[in-house]
Protein backbone atom coordinates (compact mmCIF):
# COMPACT_ATOMS: atom_id res chain seq x y z
CA UNK A 1 0.00 0.00 0.00
CA UNK A 2 1.29 3.10 -1.03
CA UNK A 3 1.32 6.09 1.87
CA UNK A 4 -0.59 9.35 0.76
CA UNK A 5 2.27 12.31 -0.45
CA UNK A 6 2.77 14.49 2.90
CA UNK A 7 1.13 17.47 1.53
CA UNK A 8 -2.40 15.75 1.01
CA UNK A 9 -1.92 14.61 4.63
CA UNK A 10 -1.09 18.28 5.77
CA UNK A 11 -4.19 19.18 3.62
CA UNK A 12 -6.54 16.98 5.28
CA UNK A 13 -5.49 18.09 8.92
CA UNK A 14 -5.82 21.47 7.95
CA UNK A 15 -8.61 21.41 5.92
CA UNK A 16 -10.95 17.83 7.14
CA UNK A 17 -14.22 19.91 5.36
CA UNK A 18 -12.44 19.91 2.15
CA UNK A 19 -10.36 22.80 0.84
CA UNK A 20 -13.10 23.74 -1.99
CA UNK A 21 -15.38 26.16 0.00
CA UNK A 22 -11.81 28.18 0.85
CA UNK A 23 -11.03 28.34 -2.87
CA UNK A 24 -14.29 29.24 -4.04
CA UNK A 25 -14.19 31.90 -1.30
CA UNK A 26 -10.93 33.23 -1.77
CA UNK A 27 -12.23 33.65 -5.44
CA UNK A 28 -15.19 35.85 -4.69
CA UNK A 29 -13.07 37.96 -1.96
CA UNK A 30 -10.47 38.42 -5.27
CA UNK A 31 -13.23 38.88 -7.64
CA UNK A 32 -15.27 41.73 -5.15
CA UNK A 33 -11.66 43.46 -4.67
CA UNK A 34 -10.56 43.39 -8.42
CA UNK A 35 -14.33 45.10 -9.16
CA UNK A 36 -14.53 47.99 -6.15
CA UNK A 37 -10.60 48.36 -7.49
CA UNK A 38 -11.69 48.73 -11.42
CA UNK A 39 -14.77 51.10 -10.48
CA UNK A 40 -13.59 53.31 -8.05
CA UNK A 41 -9.68 52.96 -7.74
CA UNK A 42 -9.46 52.19 -4.07
CA UNK A 43 -8.47 49.31 -2.21
CA UNK A 44 -11.08 47.20 -0.93
CA UNK A 45 -9.99 47.07 2.76
CA UNK A 46 -12.75 46.77 5.57
CA UNK A 47 -11.38 48.74 8.16
CA UNK A 48 -12.73 52.27 7.02
CA UNK A 49 -16.80 51.10 6.94
CA UNK A 50 -17.46 52.16 10.42
CA UNK A 51 -15.85 55.33 9.78
CA UNK A 52 -17.25 56.05 6.79
CA UNK A 53 -20.45 55.24 7.98
CA UNK A 54 -20.04 57.50 10.40
CA UNK A 55 -20.18 60.52 8.33
CA UNK A 56 -24.00 59.94 8.32
CA UNK A 57 -24.69 60.71 11.48
CA UNK A 58 -21.32 62.78 12.63
CA UNK A 59 -19.76 66.60 11.62
CA UNK A 60 -16.08 65.59 13.06
CA UNK A 61 -13.77 66.53 10.54
CA UNK A 62 -11.88 62.98 10.64
CA UNK A 63 -15.24 61.21 9.21
CA UNK A 64 -15.63 63.83 6.44
CA UNK A 65 -12.67 62.06 4.39
CA UNK A 66 -15.14 59.18 3.56
CA UNK A 67 -17.88 60.93 2.47
CA UNK A 68 -17.02 60.62 -1.28
CA UNK A 69 -16.79 57.08 -1.00
CA UNK A 70 -18.94 56.24 1.47
CA UNK A 71 -22.08 54.72 -0.88
CA UNK A 72 -19.90 51.62 -1.86
CA UNK A 73 -18.35 51.02 1.63
CA UNK A 74 -22.03 50.75 2.88
CA UNK A 75 -23.32 48.21 -0.06
CA UNK A 76 -19.80 46.09 0.57
CA UNK A 77 -20.57 45.67 3.82
CA UNK A 78 -24.44 45.01 3.89
CA UNK A 79 -22.56 42.35 0.98
CA UNK A 80 -20.52 40.66 3.57
CA UNK A 81 -23.45 40.59 6.02
CA UNK A 82 -25.43 39.20 3.30
CA UNK A 83 -23.54 36.96 1.95
CA UNK A 84 -23.15 35.08 5.34
CA UNK A 85 -27.00 34.97 5.50
CA UNK A 86 -27.12 33.19 2.34
CA UNK A 87 -24.19 30.88 3.22
CA UNK A 88 -26.29 30.17 6.76
CA UNK A 89 -29.81 29.58 4.50
CA UNK A 90 -28.60 27.31 2.24
CA UNK A 91 -25.34 25.24 3.84
CA UNK A 92 -26.69 25.24 7.57
CA UNK A 93 -30.61 25.43 7.23
CA UNK A 94 -31.24 28.72 8.11
CA UNK A 95 -29.03 28.76 11.62
CA UNK A 96 -26.55 30.91 12.72
CA UNK A 97 -24.58 28.68 14.97
CA UNK A 98 -21.45 29.05 17.04
CA UNK A 99 -20.10 27.41 20.05
CA UNK A 100 -17.96 31.04 21.21
CA UNK A 101 -19.99 33.01 23.64
CA UNK A 102 -21.18 36.10 22.89
CA UNK A 103 -18.96 38.26 24.98
CA UNK A 104 -16.11 36.74 23.67
CA UNK A 105 -17.06 37.65 20.57
CA UNK A 106 -17.90 40.91 21.41
CA UNK A 107 -14.37 41.70 23.25
CA UNK A 108 -12.85 39.79 19.78
CA UNK A 109 -14.43 42.27 17.54
CA UNK A 110 -13.36 45.53 19.49
CA UNK A 111 -9.62 44.06 19.54
CA UNK A 112 -10.23 43.44 16.09
CA UNK A 113 -11.20 46.79 14.73
CA UNK A 114 -8.58 48.25 17.67
CA UNK A 115 -5.83 46.38 15.55
CA UNK A 116 -7.32 47.23 12.27
CA UNK A 117 -6.59 50.89 13.38
CA UNK A 118 -3.05 50.25 14.68
CA UNK A 119 -2.01 48.46 11.70
CA UNK A 120 -3.54 50.81 9.39
CA UNK A 121 -5.36 48.65 7.54
CA UNK A 122 -7.28 45.20 7.60
CA UNK A 123 -6.65 41.70 6.68
CA UNK A 124 -8.99 42.00 3.30
CA UNK A 125 -6.94 45.38 2.45
CA UNK A 126 -3.27 44.68 3.44
CA UNK A 127 -3.87 40.80 2.61
CA UNK A 128 -5.39 40.71 -0.84
CA UNK A 129 -4.83 44.37 -2.13
CA UNK A 130 -1.72 45.31 -0.01
CA UNK A 131 0.38 41.97 -1.14
CA UNK A 132 -1.28 41.70 -4.82
CA UNK A 133 0.16 45.25 -5.39
CA UNK A 134 3.44 43.84 -3.48
CA UNK A 135 3.38 46.60 -1.12
CA UNK A 136 5.98 46.29 1.48
CA UNK A 137 3.55 47.32 4.55
CA UNK A 138 0.99 44.95 3.53
CA UNK A 139 3.64 42.27 3.74
CA UNK A 140 5.31 42.73 6.81
CA UNK A 141 1.36 43.46 8.20
CA UNK A 142 0.17 40.14 7.17
CA UNK A 143 3.28 38.56 8.19
CA UNK A 144 2.51 40.23 11.53
CA UNK A 145 -1.15 39.33 11.68
CA UNK A 146 -0.02 35.72 10.65
CA UNK A 147 2.30 35.54 13.53
CA UNK A 148 0.24 36.64 16.11
CA UNK A 149 -3.12 34.98 15.51
CA UNK A 150 -0.82 31.53 14.81
CA UNK A 151 0.29 32.44 18.56
CA UNK A 152 -2.59 33.34 20.10
CA UNK A 153 -4.17 29.83 19.17
CA UNK A 154 -1.54 28.29 20.34
CA UNK A 155 -1.51 29.70 23.90
CA UNK A 156 -4.93 29.35 24.01
CA UNK A 157 -5.03 26.23 23.21
CA UNK A 158 -2.43 25.36 25.73
CA UNK A 159 -4.42 27.28 28.33
CA UNK A 160 -7.21 24.90 27.47
CA UNK A 161 -9.69 27.62 26.94
CA UNK A 162 -12.97 26.04 25.11
CA UNK A 163 -15.11 28.61 23.16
Amino acid sequence: MVADPLPLTLAADLFPNGISRYAVGGLFVGLGAAVIFLGTAINAGASTFLESTLTYVSGVSHFQQYITSRDWRIVFTLGIVLGAAVYAVVFQGGAWTTDVQPWRLLVGGVLVGVGTRVGKGCTSGHGVCGVGSASKTSLVGVATFLAVAIGTAQLVAALGVSP
